[in-house]
């Protein structure tokens, strides 16, 4: 598949073939199994107190006979605490099991518990594959409700990698015809629920995604542009290439970032 280049300027520089890592089939289910493995690394471990209703000294011996016996009262076995006591008559009540107040829980979450998904080398690698196939299909991108311009899909040339300012690169970025794109990005949506409270008031919309072979400066110029991201080639996963498990985030590859997939063969 051939791409144009343009520069930062907007004007057309010529084309390229673009790596064998673009001709990878879309597989929406590789691509979520890859999300849900990456999301799952985040998910932080929870758990009850390990001695959470067992603090209790609560044992009753169920043996005739025994000193503290609950046998041939015609009670039940349940563990019990002594609360008072008169000779060999005591005053029991229910602790630790779990059917008794205070007690401990049945099968309380346990915070050793692993969480996290394991996936394959090799489905995570075609995962990455297939979900850059998807940032290159222009139906797909708009499925995802991006606003793009007519000639996308393209990339452009490596001096878009040393833009520092923010002022700039929206700049470049609405030459390259993604105002609409970028307005679309702002618009903030309130979140129903209880996320209001939590910090997490707005909805936040995923934009544009710039691949570049070196970030230190770019990623600067971005950072306060809502929904843009900035990541080096040799960095990219599903979570960044198909936010929310769906393909088609509309992305900007640089000339760097295509020759480094192809000398080094990324992701294959």
């Amino acid at each position: 598949m051939d791409v144009k280049i343009f520069d930062i300027t907007g004007k057309e520089k010529g084309k390229t073939e673009l790596p064998e890592q673009f001709k990878e089939e879309v597989r929406e289910d590789l691509i979520k199994k890859a999300f849900l493995a990456i999301m799952s690394h985040k998910r932080q471990p929870y758990g009850a107190w390990p001695m959470a209703g067992k603090t209790y000294v609560a044992w009753t011996s169920k043996r005739r006979r025994d000193y503290r016996g609950s046998y041939g009262y015609g009670i039940s076995r349940t563990p019990k605490k002594v609360l008072t006591r008169r000779g060999m008559r005591f005053y029991w009540v229910g602790a630790f099991a779990p059917n008794t107040v205070g007690g401990r829980r049945a099968h309380p979450p346990k915070a050793e518990k692993k969480w996290a998904w394991k996936i394959n080398d090799k489905e995570r690698r075609k995962a990455i594959r297939s979900a850059m196939s998807a940032t290159m299909i222009r139906e797909i991108v708009e499925t995802r409700g991006h606003k793009v311009p007519e000639n996308y899909p393209f990339i452009v040339d490596e001096s878009i990698e040393k833009v520092s300012k923010t002022k700039e690169l929206r700049k470049i970025l609405e030459t390259l015809g993604f105002k609409e794109e970028l307005e679309r990005a702002e618009k903030k949506k309130i979140r129903a629920g209880k996320g209001k409270m939590r910090g997490r008031r707005y909805r936040k919309k995923k934009s544009i995604l710039i691949v570049a072979s070196d970030t230190s400066i770019l990623e600067k110029a971005a950072k306060n542009i809502p929904g843009i991201d900035v990541v080096r080639v040799d960095s990219l996963n599903v979570e960044l290439l198909a936010p929310g498990t769906h393909p088609g985030r509309v992305t900007l590859y640089t000339t760097n970032a295509i020759e480094k997939i192809r000398k080094e063969k990324l992701y294959m």
